[in-house]
């Protein structure tokens, strides 16, 4: 702790593997009727030169969909390649309520809680269904790659997000799944938690919450 009493002044966290999941059933179906393996549009669809004008805002679903549907196009029909690139742009997804509760009760410690995502254009969108935004949401601000043009693990995603919070970066909790964007945060003297399940959360806000 410190002499302020708390350990952190601001909790900044990623959306997916931390927050929200997907329900991949009915896209693996869809691959293997089209005689794929399961995870094969995935493999096309995050490739960085796939992935990455859409997480930088540059291009719409339509285009991603388009890209996916140019990976797959010598394996299956280029149709078939844009019904897989669909099902994987709408697939459904939840968010972990043990992860959104722990939140909440860091917002009611007094600590800003801000999303720090590489997301798509249609964030927004999805916070909603998720819940997550709006008076009854636990997130203060949204940073978002889409918005910004520039993706983690770029240190000016981090330092905008903190600039954001209202906090140093040293005052500042980092939650995410992947170690590359752990480590660009904690390069910036940010406290980086590399998140597996919401034990791991719950323990590092555990003199907060």
């Amino acid at each position: 702790m410190t002499s302020r009493g708390r350990a952190f002044d601001a909790v900044l966290t990623d959306l997916d593997g931390v927050i929200r999941f997907y329900e991949m059933a009915e896209l693996e179906q869809a691959e293997r009727a089209a005689g794929l393996p399961a995870g094969s549009t995935a493999e096309i669809a995050f490739r960085p030169e796939t992935d990455m004008p859409l997480m930088r805002g540059e291009i719409t679903r339509e285009r991603w969909i388009e890209s996916i549907a140019d990976g797959l196009a010598d394996r299956v029909p280029r149709e078939r390649g844009r019904e897989l690139g669909t099902t994987l742009a709408e697939t459904k997804f939840r968010a972990d309520d043990a992860v959104v509760g722990l939140l909440r009760q860091a917002r009611a410690a007094g600590l800003p809680v801000l999303l720090v995502t590489n997301a798509t254009p249609w964030l927004a969108d999805d916070l909603a269904l998720l819940g997550l935004t709006g008076p009854d949401g636990c997130l203060d601000d949204v940073i978002s790659s889409a918005d910004l043009g520039i993706t983690k693990p770029d240190r000016r995603i981090y330092e905008t997000a903190a600039e954001r919070a209202g906090a140093a970066p040293a005052r500042c909790l980092f939650v995410d799944d992947r170690q590359e964007n752990v480590d660009a945060a904690v390069a910036l003297g940010m406290t980086g938690l590399l998140y597996g399940e919401p034990a791991d959360l719950r323990a590092a806000l555990a003199p907060l919450v």
